[in-house]
């Protein structure tokens, strides 16, 4: 079938959590789906073993995923057998895109792009929170409860000519650096595969990791879990930051060894911003909850609320270029999969 643009209207499922889908889509963009592609909205599935998923299954030739879709292996494909292309209206594509699909030839692309905003934009903000110590003074605060000689006590704050250490120049990693060239700030990069002219594009320098520990007032972890970043953030680097430090990291708690942050924080020695940890919900008598040097969230600086919409307005503005026979702008390739989240 062709729509009066002369693009095809191929047939569409989605495939993820099925609670998630309302949320995830909003009504612009729900039909904007269906205008694309021949797509029930109504049918989201989360196992493809379902009579009414392999019923589906048999004639879709493009998936539309979030969380929560299943892998989609040899028996899947198998079942889909028009299957030509899978959307993913979210990050990584590891936890469902198989090796059966890279040796199919199944295009694949990804919004990771639209989730590394909200997740820059809420490092950029405890950035600059970090260098103006507010989670202290706001701790402070509490307990004082009255006037008192901030000047005094907190003189040497600021975020005025402070330098920043972005580890990792994942698309997080490179809106970070891009958000934060407006302000008076250094910024020093560590990634393998960037080289110095790249880094100098992005408006930091490249430096070696314990460089950039030794030298940075923050430290933001930005690289992907992977079997060779498992605690890169260690205790050796941890005593190399400068008092008062901060780390922050958004990425994954596997990144940093948890036990060896721990005791510096307890300490107070450094400070911490910890949007994930290990495990992904502390224990209750965990004392990271209680310090008043670690700010801690549960992994919320990805998108949530109404920035779930840009992610599924990703995958439709990608579902009109497939289905106007033009190439993806967000393409993930399987050559990239080993060095990325």
């Amino acid at each position: 079938m062709s729509t009066p643009a002369g693009r095809r209207r191929p047939r569409a499922l989605l495939a993820m959590h099925r609670q998630l889908a309302t949320q995830l889509i909003d009504q612009d963009t729900l039909d904007r789906l269906t205008e694309l592609a021949d797509l029930d909205p109504a049918l989201v599935v989360d196992d493809f073993t379902t009579p009414e998923a392999v019923a589906a299954l048999a004639d879709t030739e493009v998936i539309v995923s979030s969380w929560g879709c299943p892998p989609i292996d040899e028996a899947v494909l198998a079942a889909a057998p028009g299957l030509r292309a899978v959307l993913h209206a979210a990050g990584s594509v590891k936890h469902h895109i198989t090796d059966a699909c890279w040796e199919q030839g199944i295009q694949v692309t990804s919004a990771a792009w639209a989730n590394a905003l909200p997740v820059a934009e809420y490092t950029v903000a405890t950035v600059l929170l970090a260098n103006k110590r507010v989670p202290q003074i706001s701790a402070d605060y509490r307990v004082r409860r009255s006037g008192f000689d901030w000047q005094s006590e907190y003189g040497t704050i600021g975020n005025y000519h402070r330098t920043i250490g972005i580890v990792g120049a994942s698309q997080i990693g490179r809106r970070v650096m891009e958000l934060l060239r407006p302000y008076d700030l250094a910024l020093l990069l560590h990634d393998p595969y960037m080289d110095t002219d790249e880094a100098a594009a992005l408006g930091a320098r490249l430096v070696p990791l314990d460089e950039l520990c030794t030298l940075s007032d923050v430290v933001s972890v930005h690289a992907p879990q992977l079997s060779e970043t498992r605690h890169m953030i260690n205790g050796r680097l941890l005593a190399l930051m400068r008092d008062g430090a901060t780390l922050i990291n958004t990425s994954r708690g596997s990144l940093v060894d948890q036990d060896a942050l721990t005791e510096e924080l307890v300490t107070g020695r450094l400070n911490a911003v910890l949007d994930v940890t290990t495990p992904e919900v502390l224990p209750v008598d965990s004392p990271l909850y209680d310090l008043p040097n670690v700010l801690l969230t549960p992994h919320v600086a990805g998108s949530l609320g109404n920035e779930l919409h840009r992610m599924a307005a990703a995958a439709a503005d990608e579902l009109a270029r497939y289905t106007a026979g033009q190439p993806f702008a967000h393409p993930v390739l399987p050559r990239h999969i080993h060095r990325t989240a």
